[in-house]
């Protein structure tokens, strides 16, 4: 699969998740993905704590592992002319340019996309930004929280009945790798346009727009309704019995995920043993059983208390009906299903620590990338000023003077 974007070479001016993860995205493809980071500081991700988890737990740095596997590092200070010269040869070789950089950042470092796309006409300028280029929030910054998850309608669509408050972010980086797959998409079809026309252009994906795409059934539901949210569903008394969640005799749970309910009933009863619930007038039809929806579930409930769930497994695994674990992130770790498809896989590091990294979610011809660690800051300035024609002794002075590192 690293044949599908060989030979691109993209330069990554862009800090935390969103946009770190369209260029995570990109390299899984075998693009020749360079990282710019500052010289002294980096990206910040790299000192960032979330959720509990802080960077050097378990030898590694989780959150800057998973948004910028497989790139190069340069430790460059844009801001200065040397090293935004530096910058722009990378820019005259590069076939995209992807930012994370705001309006008016980018407008005064000189990296705006009218600046460099009159520079190199063919360039992909790919923009990640919280809100949109246009409008009254144009300039005003967002993270996944805010933008992806708030703002669009996902926390209080998530949220259970009997909440107080709309919950927070289910993860770190939750809406940040959604969003960075659409970026990467847009990117796609860029480069796409360019290999017929010859074309450069603007990608523009925010975390707005990607949690406004997550939720359109939601909105449009909303709309179509009159109501300000989505019927919120309750476990106690869902309208279908048969797409809800249930608890096994450890204390785990597993959902059933049955649609077509009518379908699957008597074959699930009749692995359940349960054929009096297939006889009883109370359930006979996806109607009856929405209507006596809180009995049924305390049914099933009782049924489901007695058993472990290998025991449920072997019953559920019998019939045709849908159904399906409920995991704790921890525990994907050894699901067969994702290590032997290659969505997840082991990292391994050079102090012996081991990292599962979650793959660019698409295949080509059953290909999944082969995933690699993250450079460490600076790890490849020397190679890369050295591509780019810089000699020895200017590369020196660049270090002295605090552009590169």
């Amino acid at each position: 699969m690293k044949d599908l974007l060989e030979g691109v070479r993209v330069v990554e001016v862009a800090v935390y998740g969103f946009v770190p993860a369209a260029g995570a995205a990109l390299a899984d493809c075998g693009a020749d993905v360079v990282k710019i980071e500052h010289p002294e500081t980096g990206d910040p991700v790299r000192s960032l704590s979330a959720y509990g988890v802080n960077p050097g737990d378990g030898g590694v740095t989780t959150l800057w592992e998973c948004f910028n596997r497989g790139k190069k590092s340069i430790g460059l200070n844009i801001a200065s002319p040397e090293g935004l010269d530096v910058l722009m040869k990378l820019v005259d070789q590069a076939d995209v340019f992807i930012t994370s950089f705001m309006g008016p950042a980018r407008k005064k470092l000189g990296i705006d996309a009218d600046q460099l796309l009159a520079r190199n006409p063919g360039l992909i300028y790919a923009r990640g930004t919280g809100q949109g280029p246009l409008g009254p929030d144009a300039n005003k910054g967002g993270f996944d929280g805010l933008s992806y998850w708030s703002r669009p309608g996902v926390s209080t669509a998530a949220s259970p009945p009997d909440y107080d408050y709309p919950v927070l972010l289910a993860g770190p980086g939750f809406g940040d790798v959604q969003s960075g797959m659409n970026l990467a998409g847009g990117i796609l079809g860029a480069l796409y346009r360019r290999e017929k026309t010859g074309k450069g252009g603007v990608v523009d994906v925010s975390l707005f727009s990607s949690g406004l795409w997550a939720m359109q059934a939601s909105i449009a539901g909303c709309h179509a309704t009159g109501r300000d949210n989505i019927v919120q569903l309750d476990r106690r008394c869902p309208p279908n019995p048969l797409t809800n969640i249930y608890r096994t005799s450890e204390g785990s749970f597993f959902v059933l995920g049955m649609l077509e309910a009518d379908k699957y009933w008597t074959g699930l009863c009749t692995a359940l043993e349960r054929p009096d619930l297939a006889e009883d007038e109370r359930f006979d039809g996806m109607a009856a059983r929405g209507k006596n929806s809180a009995e049924l579930v305390a049914e099933l409930d009782a049924t489901f208390a007695q058993w472990t769930m290998a025991e449920i497994a072997a019953r559920l695994n019998g019939q045709e009906g849908q159904w399906s674990r409920v995991e704790f992130p921890g525990d994907v770790v050894k699901d067969e299903q994702a290590i032997v498809n290659g969505y997840l896989q082991m990292v391994e590091y050079d102090n012996g620590a081991s990292l599962p990294l979650i793959a660019m979610p698409a295949s080509i011809d059953g290909a999944m990338p082969t995933l690699t660690r993250a450079p460490e800051r600076g790890e490849h300035t020397g190679e890369i000023l050295a591509s780019l024609g810089v000699n020895e002794e200017a590369a020196q002075k660049l270090h002295a003077n605090g552009v590169v590192g």
